[in-house]
């Protein structure tokens, strides 16, 4: 599989998963948990499609970590950054699961992944 592939299907299923935390780490949020999974699961797609893509570029197991952690966490953030309704931010509930996505997502597409 290549590693843009392999990134995608990664990306999209561990985001999936990582908006499931959710319901663990904020159980006031499971009205709202589809929204939440189809969501992680549209922003591990994006992750896993550009770690994908630069993975295929460097052949940097180090490189490859980086840019996953990077860019999931910049993609964390912003959803971090709308506020609940009671005008609180979930930073880490949302940021930590989120880049070790990303992590997950560099090192596996590096390490399994086809040129």
């Amino acid at each position: 599989m290549t590693k843009p592939v392999l990134g995608l299907i990664l990306g999209a299923v561990l985001g999936a998963f990582d908006g499931l935390t959710a319901l663990i780490s904020e159980p006031e949020t499971a009205p709202q948990i589809m929204g939440i999974v189809i969501g992680s699961t549209v922003k591990g797609l994006i992750v896993g499609a550009i770690v994908g893509w630069y993975s295929r570029r460097t052949q940097s197991l180090g490189k490859a970590l980086v840019v996953g952690g990077l860019v999931a966490a910049f993609f964390a953030f912003l959803i971090a950054a709308m506020p609940n309704p009671d005008g609180g931010h979930y930073w880490v509930e949302i940021m930590l699961p989120g880049t070790i996505v990303g992590l997950i997502v560099g090192y596996a597409t590096q390490k399994f992944g086809k040129a």
